[in-house]
């Protein structure tokens, strides 16, 4: 009887778990928090069901809820990997997963770089739209200064790009069971992405134009906020797998927690790439420079 109950099969059946409606509360409270706030910010009122729901509170719990959601469900999940459920078809469909990932994010940043070219390949039709006071006739729009691509980007591509050379660094460490290249890898990738998220605080905190006064300031920020956003979660991904390194987590034939976090590093790398070629140079060429 107990061989007629045990697994043949490669495929690994989850135990019950409250995750996903617990995930799908703290986004909605998340969502629906979020707005409350931004209509506190701007003074104004949320009102549903007889309640003010314009206050900070509401977001932050939901904030709460997402992040313990997240612990916890990746925790069962390393618990899982621990254990030998990860077959060689789970971990096959893992990976589907997170290329499927990537690739709805790709699609994301595709929407701001259309954005942005949008507006600065036909700011000539944009007089048609009644948008002369954003771009007068050209781009970058007329009295906007821009920032220096030579100076802070160029200074934060470098960080980007040595940090994706230190991930690749750990990641050859690992297969070849080398624990004390690995931990040096990440510890530096994770160094350097916190340094890039400083360099481009402090790069927003002095930038001569706003999101609000110009079309070229809002599609500036969004496609550079979203992928320092990603920077923020890419380095908090590699932290994580920095501590499960040091407590000796991952070998070299399992570590696809590890091998996820380095395609999506890269992918933030390839990212930025684009973003500062498209937006930095060309999007600012022969508008006068900010220094």
């Amino acid at each position: 009887m107990a061989d007629a109950h045990q697994k043949n099969h490669d495929y690994h059946i989850i135990d019950p778990s409250p995750w996903p409606i617990l995930a799908s509360l703290g986004a909605f409270v998340l969502t629906f928090g979020g707005v409350g706030y931004m209509r506190y910010l701007n003074g104004g009122a949320f009102n549903m069901f007889g309640i003010n729901w314009a206050t900070p509170w509401v977001f932050f719990i939901g904030l709460a809820i997402v992040i313990y959601t997240m612990i916890g469900w990746w925790s069962d999940t390393i618990k899982e990997g621990n254990s030998g459920a990860h077959t060689r078809v789970v971990s096959l469909h893992l990976r589907y997963g997170m290329i499927m990932f990537i690739a709805s994010e790709v699609m994301f940043f595709a929407a701001w770089f259309w954005a942005f070219f949008d507006a600065s390949l036909y700011a000539n039709e944009a007089i048609q739209a009644s948008r002369t006071e954003f771009l007068g006739g050209q781009w970058p729009p007329k009295g906007v200064e821009v920032l220096d691509p030579w100076h802070l980007p160029l200074y934060n591509t470098v960080i980007l790009l040595l940090s994706g050379t230190c991930v690749t660094w750990a990641h050859h460490a690992l297969l070849h069971n080398d624990r004390k290249g690995l931990v040096n890898g990440l510890a530096l990738t994770v160094a350097l992405g916190i340094l890039f998220s400083f360099v481009q605080a402090y790069e927003y905190a002095h930038a001569p134009f706003e999101f609000s006064n110009s079309i070229y300031g809002a599609t500036f920020f969004m496609a550079t906020g979203f992928h320092g956003f990603h920077v923020l979660i890419g380095t908090i991904f590699l932290l994580v797998c920095l501590i499960r390194a040091m407590a000796g987590g991952f070998t070299p034939t399992r570590h696809f927690g590890f091998e996820a976090a380095a395609w999506y590093w890269h992918f933030v790398d390839v990212v930025w790439l684009f973003l500062f070629f498209a937006i930095y140079i060309w999007g600012g060429w022969g508008a006068p420079v900010a220094h």
